[in-house]
């Protein structure tokens, strides 16, 4: 528990400082008077003051502000070319776009620094989507999917590799999705309904690639080696049913204690089967041997994973207009949405992981974040923008009641987005769903 406390203070207040400061920054260089400069909202826990400017961090950890001098009309004004409202359209606007640029900057440089590590990843990930084996009674066999299709497009997306498969399929949980293949030349049109896994509701269809696990080490004197299995098998099948992951090949153990079970096994270019009795070892079944999926480490320099992070961020920014779209038109399900709760909990267990995943994290918040902030929702810097471009576009200058009602829509929307994210965030804890008689 502190642990995810700590994590999740440190990810929303770096997220925070870096939106904030780039506010303050380009404040300070058009020449407006910063009066706050405050991490979070709400009484001040404490603060100095250095110049004009008043640095705090406040009580409720949820946000941030900048507050400048003459940044409304109900603020006392002097007229003076320091405060906010006297500079010009353009000017102002370099201030709030400064805010959601440096999340996306942010979250590029670390996506930098985690790739510059190297990453251990699956081998198959940048490999075409063809099919290995489709799982029995998945939604892609119920669509009529089957092994050796090349999955092409999702929802008319073109799809490229298995990492864009997940991904386009990932934000589509119990939506109706068409999905072409390619089968003996033809191009094919079939439907697929994704299954929701996990607490996040990730969308999933149950097909694999065509790789399999092999066998790391076989412990002396146990099942393994006496049923005749070795270091180096690769496992095609267990019982007759394809394996394509090390997770698969586990659990299937796992549920065959003191039965005979067969590994169809691949040994130097040949077929093999080979009957193996599991002992019970607590409630779960064991051969001995330790089980390798097919992975790959990707080192890269400094250029190349400059690049590559451009690349990942901005094919995650592409999904994540896809997502909003996706929750306009019905497409997407509101139950992926994430709040506080959620992102503490992913805080806590990247931060167990270590500080390569909690960067990973960081990250993409820091991607989403810089990406909302730019909706036109009156009260979020995009809809301030907003209604700048509008005020051009007219002319003229809104009257403050236009403007606060329109802010006002703006806040109504937030609170329902705010409510919708705590109630899947409260549903994801299983106690409190166990108290939610009506799902």
């Amino acid at each position: 528990m502190l642990l995810t406390i700590l994590a999740f203070v440190f990810v929303l207040g770096v997220l925070i400082f870096v939106h904030e400061l780039g506010h303050f920054l380009m404040a300070r260089r058009i020449g407006v008077r910063v009066i706050t400069f405050s991490l979070g909202f709400g009484p001040k826990i404490v603060g100095f003051r250095r110049g004009d400017t008043e640095y705090c961090i406040s009580a409720v950890p949820l946000g941030g502000y900048v507050k400048m001098a003459g940044e409304t009309p109900d603020d006392p004004r002097t007229g003076q070319p320091d405060e906010f409202l006297s500079k010009t359209k353009w000017e102002r606007f370099q201030v709030l776009i400064m805010g959601p640029v440096m999340n996306i900057l942010l979250a590029i440089v670390l996506m930098w620094v985690v790739l510059m590590q190297g990453a251990r990843v699956p081998a198959f990930l940048d490999r075409p989507p063809v099919v290995g084996a489709v799982a029995a009674g998945s939604p892609a066999e119920r669509g009529g999917v089957r092994p050796g299709d090349r999955i092409v497009r999702v929802a008319g997306r073109t799809v490229s590799t298995w990492e864009q498969l997940s991904m386009a399929i990932g934000t589509k949980a119990r939506r109706e999705v068409p999905i072409e293949v390619a089968r003996n030349d033809q191009a094919i049109t079939l439907s697929v309904t994704p299954d929701a896994q996990t607490k996040y509701e990730i969308g999933d269809i149950g097909v694999f690639p065509d790789v399999h696990p092999s066998i790391g080490q076989v412990i002396a004197g146990e099942a393994a080696e006496k049923g005749g299995l070795k270091a180096g098998d690769m496992v095609v099948s267990f019982n007759g049913q394809t394996i394509n992951y090390g997770a698969q090949l586990t659990d299937a153990i796992s549920k065959h204690p003191n039965e005979t079970v067969v590994f169809g096994v691949q040994r130097g270019g040949v077929h093999q089967d080979i009957r193996v009795r599991p002992i019970l070892q607590g409630k779960k079944g064991r051969v001995g041997i330790s089980i390798l999926d097919e992975f790959k480490t990707v080192q890269l320099g400094p250029v190349a994973a400059a690049r590559m992070s451009l690349q990942r961020n901005y094919e995650f920014g592409g999904l994540i207009f896809q997502t909003l779209v996706g929750l306009l038109t019905r497409e997407t399900s509101p139950r992926q949405l994430m709040g506080p709760v959620a992102i503490a909990q992913l805080s806590g267990e990247s931060a167990a992981l270590g500080w390569i995943a909690l960067f990973s994290l960081m990250a993409s918040i820091s991607l989403n974040l810089g990406i909302l902030n730019l909706l036109p929702i009156p009260v979020l810097d995009g809809g301030h923008i907003f209604i700048m471009a509008l005020e051009g576009l007219a002319r003229r200058d809104f009257s403050a009641k236009v403007k606060e009602s329109m802010l006002l829509a703006g806040f109504a929307v937030l609170m329902l987005l705010m409510v919708t994210v705590i109630y899947n965030d409260l549903t994801r804890i299983q106690w409190i769903q166990k108290l939610m008689f009506w799902r």
